[in-house]
């Protein structure tokens, strides 16, 4: 299992970035997402989704529809942004 962690300072957010991110959501569970939660707080947002692999990820990166919107963040939505891709090494639940 893998998490990408998607960390960024925001510019502004309008109609068009929370319709996309619902899309973008849905979209993503096509490509293998298993999880997604995001918290926007303080002019900052942050984002962890986890996949089922890193094959899934690449795929995801590579969609057009997914294209489209990071293009639309970076020119819009965010003034920065950093991503993290990191593999599971354990998990535990209660």
């Amino acid at each position: 299992m893998v998490v990408v962690i998607f960390e960024a300072e925001i510019n502004r957010l309008d109609d068009e970035y929370f319709q996309t991110a619902v899309r973008m959501r849905e979209l993503a569970r096509d490509y293998g997402c298993i999880d997604f939660v995001s918290l926007t707080e303080n002019g900052r947002e942050i984002a962890v989704s986890t996949w089922k692999s890193h094959e899934d990820i690449i795929r995801w990166k590579a969609d057009p529809e997914h294209h489209k919107a990071q293009e639309k963040g970076k020119e819009t939505w965010y003034k920065s942004f950093k991503v993290r891709v990191a593999e599971v090494q354990r998990e535990y639940t209660a």
